[in-house]
């Protein structure tokens, strides 16, 4: 499997390409060729043809969950290329109207839009087999005790507003023989009941092959120092902390882990 990441927070040096505070990452396994989040804005489409990346004939698009810095792009990529026929993978939550600190932090468009566009929907919250050893992990179930249970603004829709935990939060799993090789968008759902979930795939022990994607760390705190005890015990690879990883809580990994500057342009090899 080679992962290419199309945007982040950070650029890498030399690559001259555009960075913006969101997430996109194209994945190319055996003869799929799966788009996972969309960024902000059409940032991850230029980075995508300067580097020579053909978006028009994706196998699948998978959306990790309804924050506009991981859907906005879908409306630039549907206006951009005929994906008539093309699978698109999320949790059912993905299209909820979203307000955090007063803004609209939702997904831009609508499920309407995407079904005129001729895309394929597939809302779940099951695992769910998307190519050859790379799967979508389904709604993550919360099962450890220090990550956090705090909402995440606020869900509106017909006249109620509610908190959100952003339970559409998920990811995708690579099942290699080592163990899970991890994609996430913003891990909401806890970085650590991610790889529960990945592990869980598995029908004997094992841990995680690596790592890509944001964790959610944003301060030092307690919750940092359970997840950093958590990944030496659960992990074996790699971590490429990327996206919402502050700088303190990327050092703070660091100091126990295998970490890999990752950032746009980045390309890696997963076996």
């Amino acid at each position: 499997m080679k992962l290419t990441v199309l945007c982040d927070n950070h650029t890498v040096i030399d690559r001259y390409l555009l960075g913006e505070p969101a997430l996109s990452i194209y994945i190319e396994n055996g003869r799929d060729r799966i788009l996972f989040d969309t960024g902000y804005s059409d940032v991850f489409i230029q980075n995508a043809m300067t580097l020579g990346i053909d978006l028009s004939h994706l196998s699948a698009i998978v959306i990790s969950h309804g924050h506009n810095d991981h859907t906005g792009g879908l409306f630039h990529l549907l206006n951009r290329f005929d994906l008539s026929g093309t699978r698109l993978i999320a949790h059912p939550d993905i299209f909820q109207k979203r307000i955090y600190d007063g803004l609209d932090v939702g997904c831009p468009i609508s499920r309407a839009f995407c079904e005129e566009k001729g895309l394929i929907i597939t809302e779940t919250r099951d695992p769910v087999k998307l190519s050859e050893n790379l799967y979508y992990l389904g709604e993550i179930p919360r099962q450890t005790a220090f990550e956090s249970r705090f909402p995440t603004g606020e869900i509106i829709g017909r006249g109620n507003r509610i908190p959100d935990y952003v339970m559409d939060d998920s990811a995708l799993a690579y099942l290699s023989e080592e163990g899970p090789f991890v994609i996430t968008g913003c891990s909401h759902s806890g970085i650590c009941n991610i790889l529960l979930a990945a592990v869980s795939l598995y029908d004997r022990r094992v841990k995680a092959s690596g790592i890509i994607g944001g964790f959610h760390l944003l301060q030092e705190s307690d919750p940092l120092e359970e997840t950093v005890r958590f990944l030496k015990d659960h992990t074996c690879g790699t971590l490429y902390p990327c996206h919402c990883v502050s700088l303190r809580a990327k050092c703070r990994l660091m100091q126990e882990l295998p970490v890999r500057e990752i950032g746009t342009g980045e390309v890696i090899e997963v076996q």
